[in-house]
């Protein structure tokens, strides 16, 4: 690796070229023995900001185009995820396996022990050895029971309208 001073005439051409509007590569290669960072750096230690702009970097003028009267149809408003509206109009009876989160010691699962008909909503600590999965019984095209599916999949404007839970 090779140590490079700045040299008085390195630093005036430095700056000779800067103000021609050379890029810092083009410079780099001009002056050789110096990479594209090193002269990046000189520059801003020398203060060298102001450069002068060629006439073709101004923005091209558009061109203005006539009014156009579009007929707007109004849509019923829904905002965010929609996909998965359809399990919130059905009206879901109350899941009296996993109410409150309290799950039957019968009805938890491991993680090998889950398949597509069973809850996958976890509850603890993946690092305890008290930790499971509901194992309740999924809702259709879903990974949870019909309890968690309200818990995971709330309204966006639900979510927002809940003050934040307390972090202890």
């Amino acid at each position: 690796m090779t140590v490079l001073t700045w040299s008085e005439d390195r630093v005036e051409q430095l700056k000779k070229l800067w103000e021609a509007g050379l890029s810092a590569s083009q410079i780099a290669a001009e002056l050789g023995n110096v990479t594209r960072n090193a002269v990046i750096g000189k520059v801003h230690r020398l203060g060298l900001s102001g450069r002068a702009k060629s006439p073709s970097v101004a923005p091209r003028q558009r061109k203005a185009r006539p009014a156009q009267h579009m007929m707007r149809v109004s849509r019923p408003a829904s905002r965010g995820n929609t996909a998965l509206a359809h399990a919130f109009e059905v009206d879901l009876e109350p899941d009296p396996i996993a109410f409150d989160n309290v799950v039957p010691i019968s009805q938890r699962l491991s993680l090998l022990e889950l398949s597509e008909a069973t809850c996958h909503w976890p509850v603890g600590d993946p690092s305890s050895p008290d930790f499971f999965f509901c194992g309740g019984k999924a809702l259709a095209g879903l990974p949870y029971c019909a309890h968690h599916s309200r818990v995971a999949y709330q309204p966006a404007t639900d979510r927002r309208r809940q003050p934040p839970k307390p972090t202890r």
